[in-house]
């Protein structure tokens, strides 16, 4: 290519490959690095020029590269001149450990050295990954000491089912209930043979439920599903893959059946038999309806939050509702469970245990147990209970009532439909609540008429 331009061009022949003077060739490594970082920071420059010494959020992520080291990136948000919320990407950083002190003195490295005050930072987020919870935690904390307004608020795109799975999967009991899950999809569906076989015991399901009339027929009534794995990434992919089980429970038990006994080695036919004894057991069950109800309540909220024209006074709303609702299950709801786990295991022939039985914890070992408990006080206090407390926990660390109730004050100032939300009240009370010390006594009291005067010109500015 450059022989071509040069060749068009005499003075340019002159300057170029073995005419060109050695420092001016731009191809050793070390000088393209160089102009990148020249290039970089001039957009660093010009970023904190347009912040200079007005508020600021941070918005943190971790990640691996490819060499596996710990990056630290940071994202600025802030409002400029003209009023218009921007958001740039200003730094990446290697980090040699997660602990969060590292990383505060990290990030206030990046700020300090671009000339930015770490008392006008005025949020915080992250996307709070359960890998990286307890840092993030200690994080938010130790910038809140220096800075009292860097209120956190959690990242929104996160993709929070699978915080929810992760913290529900803090209960032994319900890692292994997902650890068997995968299992046995992929026991059913490693193999067509199986998987056609699954089809087939469904459709026969159906037609018999058909000619008894216990299904309605209708158009895109009585499909039939198939077993979904549950992915690590992707979001929806464990209620899915809950659900599918359910809907082609007795079908997978019959595959399994058959397979125990044509399973072409010893391999096949003992991994369908524990998948056989793993699907009979009442805990399983149990934890399958359990699993299933939390995420049916969960699952509107996480793709409510997916969407990026989603309202924060609905995304408010629909936070207020989901904890209320897990609550509700909580207190009121373990005996509906049980009575309907107790009828799908009837439906399918799956042992009920006794639970007013004392409950050994591991075989042989009853007589070490100080606190003699039922079966059911197990299930209900160990597994029911536990499971809810963590994902109201959960919800609670990344939707506190703080940040809901900034959030819901903060909606007030939306422009939407013609500042349809703007309330004066609720703007003032943003202001003594929250940020109490960016304002003098004097501004405090002339707020109130400023907002007057601004609401009233800007629903008749054109």
């Amino acid at each position: 290519m450059i022989k071509l331009i040069a060749s068009y061009n005499d003075e340019v022949v002159k300057a170029v490959l073995e005419n060109a003077l050695y420092n001016a060739r731009y191809t050793s490594h070390q000088i393209q690095k160089e102009i990148l970082h020249i290039l970089s920071n001039k957009v660093r420059k010009h970023i904190c020029e347009k912040i200079r010494n007005s508020k600021f959020c941070i918005v943190v992520d971790k990640a691996r590269d490819e060499s596996k080291r710990e990056q630290m990136a940071l994202v600025l948000r802030f409002v400029d001149i003209h009023g218009f919320i921007q958001e740039r990407f200003l730094d990446l950083v290697h980090v040699k450990d997660t602990i969060s002190l590292t990383l505060k003195q990290e990030l206030c490295g990046i700020l300090s050295r671009h000339g930015l005050d770490v008392s006008n930072i005025r949020g915080q987020g992250y996307d709070g990954a359960s890998n990286m919870k307890g840092e993030w935690n200690g994080l938010q904390a130790l910038f809140l000491k220096d800075c009292p307004y860097a209120y956190y608020i959690h990242c929104f795109a996160h993709r929070l089912q699978l915080a929810l799975v992760a913290a529900s999967r803090e209960v032994i009991p319900v890692h292994q209930f997902f650890s068997k899950l995968t299992f046995i999809v992929n026991i059913i569906c490693s193999s067509s043979k199986r998987h056609d076989e699954s089809h087939a015991a469904k459709k026969d399901e159906i037609v018999h439920l058909l000619e008894i009339d216990e299904l309605e027929t209708g158009k895109g009534a009585n499909q039939i599903g198939t077993l979904r794995r549950a992915g690590d990434t992707r979001w929806i992919s464990h209620f899915s893959s809950v659900c599918s089980l359910i809907n082609m429970y007795g079908e997978t038990l019959t595959v399994l059946q058959k397979f125990i006994v044509d399973g072409s080695t010893y391999s096949q036919r003992g991994d369908a038999d524990s998948a056989y004894n793993t699907l009979t057991s009442f805990e399983f069950v149990l934890i399958l309806h359990l699993i299933k109800d939390i995420m049916g309540i969960t699952d509107i909220l996480c793709q409510a939050l997916q969407k990026q024209s989603q309202d924060i006074v609905n995304a408010v709303q629909l936070v207020h509702s989901t904890k209320t609702l897990i609550q509700s299950m909580r207190d009121d709801r373990w005996e509906e469970l049980l009575k309907n786990v107790k009828s799908f295991c009837e439906q399918h022939d799956i042992l009920i245990p006794d639970l007013i039985a004392s409950y050994v914890a591991r075989q042989g070992r009853s007589r070490h147990q100080k606190d003699h408990i039922t079966v059911e006080h197990y299930f209900r206090v160990e597994i029911f209970l536990v499971i809810i407390d963590k994902q109201l926990q959960e919800l609670n660390s990344r939707f506190n009532d703080q940040a809901m109730d900034l959030l819901s004050l903060s909606s007030t100032l939306m422009p939407k439909d013609a500042y349809k939300n703007f309330d004066i009240a609720k703007i003032s009370t943003l202001v003594d609540s929250y940020y109490p010390e960016d304002f003098t006594e004097q501004e405090k009291i002339n707020l109130p008429f400023q907002l007057q005067h601004f609401i009233l010109d800007a629903c008749q500015h054109p």
